[in-house]
């Protein structure tokens, strides 16, 4: 069984984001994914580039574990600058369907003072429900 969005009755429409997923199958808890390469090298310093990094590098985690995009049902988003972000909402979400296609998983996006790596500008964990 796919994931499936759910949302409420008499909800405004989400957009870019499901308020809720139901799923069957195996659960797959995916670390906070940066904007580096499988080296740990930023190849990109702008937001929008690490941001289609940390999608990639997820969507990697989950399809070596046998998953596809679809079968990712949360994304909790850390950022750094809540105004970078809100600047670029065009090209955050034309590069997020670049990776991730049609598929809004329920997300979270939290502002944050720093992340770990100095050079991140954010970073994603999801959890992702697998066939079988």
């Amino acid at each position: 069984m796919p994931a499936i969005s759910v949302h409420p009755e008499g909800w405004k429409p989400a957009k870019g984001y499901a308020n809720g997923m139901v799923a069957v199958g195996k659960l797959l808890f995916v670390g906070g994914q940066i904007g580096w390469t499988a080296d740990q090298v930023f190849e990109a310093h702008d937001f929008i580039g690490q941001m289609s990094q940390a999608l990639r590098n997820i969507l990697e985690v989950v399809e070596a574990a046998g998953g596809t995009a679809e079968d990712i049902t949360r994304l909790t988003w850390y950022v750094t600058d809540k105004a970078e972000y809100l600047g670029h909402q065009a090209e955050v979400g034309k590069a997020y369907r670049a990776v991730m296609g049609y598929h809004f998983p329920a997300m979270t996006m939290v502002v944050v003072s720093a992340l770990v790596e100095d050079e991140a500008k954010v970073e994603i964990e999801a959890t992702a429900v697998l066939p079988g």
